[in-house]
């Protein structure tokens, strides 16, 4: 028989009892979190400091030299900044701003495939609610006349610099010439896409990776005369300094174009720079100048060329490139007998 508790037996659990165990169980606790604190502050080998090297991403041993921890990812900005002025001006989220978007890149985008965020296909009642999103919030993007000039025209020098293979760099400094163009005032009486064209053909110059009326003309909606008129009105109203376009500065992309080697492209750059001294290039086309450039240089690097095949690229008339081939010879002769 199991032996009868009495009246004066303590139980074995009391109010006073529990609390005291809880106590004790988060002391201990506690204790614990301390001892794993400190081993994950020192070294496991000798018991050593441990210090956090963010140069190279890892935890080192200030004593023995163990690496404890590498490949660590910093979740700090790749910036630097010395007073807060800096900090705040340097300080961003998401992705940078670009003068190649009306917005800059502000804004928002609903994507144009009708499938939600796992993959499945939109049913016809949510197709049409989504394409009314997309409705209003293309509206709310060109709220007023301005910002709706501001897309078409640099959609215009987005679609005209593809064509041309101009890099992104030329693409960001027409689309600013264009705003400045607009907050200047400049497009009353002139089409949008002659002032788009116009501050491409400025940018390209600038950037050093010039194109020719003619090449410009070619993918432009507006005539050779409209173009080179307006040119000249925004280089002058918004002060931009624009230097003669370099005829070496089109030899490469002729001599890429026509699959000629280097020596042929040397050869070339050597003829326009005796022509240089000799004044010839003077009043001179610089497409016409490296066209007859690159024709004589295929001929004296016997990687013959035919005249029609540089005026198809250069887009100049082979009585042009006759007359400058000509010039440029006779430059390089009075070098040789100076």
């Amino acid at each position: 028989m199991s032996p009868i508790m009495s009246e004066t037996t303590t139980p074995l659990y009391t109010r006073e009892g529990t609390s005291e165990t809880s106590k004790d169980e988060r002391e201990r606790a506690e204790r614990v979190e301390e001892v794993e604190h400190d081993e994950h502050e020192q070294c496991p080998e000798c018991g050593g400091t441990l210090q956090s090297d963010s140069e190279r991403g890892e935890t080192v041993c200030s004593e023995c030299g163990l690496v404890v921890e590498e490949d660590e990812i910093d979740p700090g900005p790749e910036w630097r900044a010395f007073d807060a002025k800096e900090k705040d001006q340097k300080s961003r989220v998401g992705a940078p701003t670009t003068n190649m978007m009306h917005d800059k890149g502000l804004s928002t985008n609903i994507g144009w495939q009708d499938k939600d965020a796992y993959g499945n296909s939109l049913s016809s009642r949510q197709r049409e609610k989504m394409q009314r999103l997309r409705t209003w919030n293309e509206r709310f993007r060109t709220r007023d006349s301005k910002e709706r000039n501001l897309k078409q025209a640099l959609g215009e020098i987005e679609r005209m610099a593809s064509a041309l293979g101009l890099p992104e760099n030329v693409r960001e400094t027409a689309s600013v010439i264009y705003r400045r163009a607009l907050d200047e005032d400049l497009l009353p009486g002139r089409s949008i896409e002659g002032v788009a064209t116009a501050s491409l053909y400025a940018a390209a110059r600038q950037a050093g990776t010039p194109r020719s009326l003619d090449e410009i003309n070619n993918v432009s909606r507006v005539e050779k005369d409209e173009t080179a008129r307006t040119y000249r009105y925004v280089v002058r109203e918004l002060g931009l300094e624009v230097k003669p376009a370099d005829p070496a500065s089109y030899v490469p992309r002729f001599a890429s174009d026509l699959d000629l080697s280097e020596e042929a492209e040397r050869h070339a750059r050597d003829l326009l720079e005796n022509a240089k001294q000799e004044g010839v290039h003077s009043g001179k086309s610089p497409v016409g100048l490296a066209a007859a450039a690159v024709y004589a240089a295929s001929l004296l690097a016997n990687e013959k060329v035919t005249q029609n095949e540089v005026s198809e690229v250069a887009n100049i008339s082979e009585v042009t490139i006759r007359n400058r081939y000509h010039e440029l010879l006779e430059a390089k002769e009075g070098i040789r007998t100076a």
